[in-house]
């Protein structure tokens, strides 16, 4: 079948709400250069680095959480000024539709890719570019990524929409127990343990031997045990002090100085979002007096992505989907992504 010229998708024409989102059927399908596979997207999740992005928060003058973003940024991306219009998404499952013979892939093929590409350079070795932020994502239905970025993932018994499930949330989740170096016996606390990245981390963390808690509403603290962790903690009760070798930490917010003494001395905390809030109180005496290492994690090592697809395909992993959306409805997804109501992942079907 010809590849169309135009295809439909979402442009995100602005910083701002939900109507800054424009459902377009007249983009332009784009065409492969050298070096570059046009993927037809099969499923795309919802993160909330997408909202985070819409809305503006990774600007600094935003300093409270993401619900709460009600002022206008011009340098809300990951890397500053975004370009707009722009395609996003960062949660890639699709099919090879075009790729030159110098690629290595073939049309056909099913792929994914991080959400946040490497981009080492001189002075910079950890530098990237997030997919849906500096270049157009997933959320139409096609998208072009270079091939050095994509992984096949053919073998895999996963569904697309588990496939698309995992990049930001697994990955991010894979990344935060590397840099704090989880492994057999540790005692790991993870919070907000029923979104995307909390169950990824709680599957991981007991592929690699560890003993896991984790802090969620009442409501869906089954869904966390179910997914192995030991126990969970409310969200607003009070943690226990020098229990954890490690926090994992995606929510940041009034509660953080109190994660920081559940570590057991020279414990380790690995930090990869702030939904309840970027902005945190200290007392330096809790850090360096009991030899406690801070994490700051986003860039991913070649070999983090690559251990998750070895997993996805022996189908050693598998995201939690609680429901699926058509593209065309992204703010409700997004709404109800912001809701809290729904536990794992959410996913939009181009």
């Amino acid at each position: 079948m010809a590849v169309p010229r135009v295809m439909q998708g979402v442009h995100l024409t602005r910083h701002g709400g939900p109507e800054a989102l424009e459902w377009r059927a007249d983009i332009p399908v784009p065409q492969p250069g050298p070096g570059q596979v046009l993927v037809r997207v099969a499923a795309a999740g919802v993160n909330n680095t997408d909202i985070n992005t819409r809305v503006g928060w990774y600007s600094s003058d935003i300093t409270g959480a993401t619900d709460a973003v009600d002022q206008e940024v011009d340098a809300g991306g990951w890397g500053g000024a975004l370009h707009f219009p722009r395609i996003q998404g960062g949660d890639l499952c699709g099919i090879v539709e075009l790729a030159g013979p110098e690629t290595g892939f073939q049309p056909g093929q099913r792929v994914t890719c991080p959400i946040n590409l490497p981009r080492p350079r001189p002075g910079n070795p950890t530098g990237f570019i997030a997919l849906g932020s500096e270049i157009d994502g997933a959320f139409a239905q096609y998208c072009l990524v270079e091939a050095s970025d994509l992984y096949d993932v053919s073998a895999s018994p996963l569904s697309d929409a588990e496939i698309a499930a995992i990049p930001c949330a697994f990955g991010t989740a894979e990344n935060l127990l590397t840099r704090a170096g989880v492994t057999a016996g540790h005692k790991v606390l993870i919070t907000g343990a029923s979104g995307g990245v909390g169950l990824a981390a709680v599957q991981l963390a007991r592929l690699r031997g560890a003993t896991v808690w984790g802090v969620t509403s009442p409501a869906k603290a089954d869904v966390v045990k179910d997914q192995g962790a030991t126990d969970t903690f409310d969200r607003n009760a009070p943690l226990p002090k020098d229990m954890f070798d490690v926090v994992i930490d995606v929510v940041g917010g009034p509660a953080w100085p109190n994660l920081i003494l559940s570590l057991k001395p020279g414990g380790q905390y690995a930090v990869s979002g702030a939904i309840a809030g970027p902005i945190v109180q200290a007392d330096l005496r809790d850090i360096y007096l009991r030899d406690i290492t801070i994490h700051g994690c986003t860039h991913q090592a070649f070999e983090v992505f690559g251990r998750l697809v070895e997993l996805m395909n022996a189908g050693r992993i598998k995201p939690l989907i609680s429901k699926t959306y058509p593209l065309r409805d992204i703010a409700k997804a997004q709404e109800d992504f912001q809701s809290k109501a729904f536990a794992g992942k959410l996913v939009l079907i181009p």
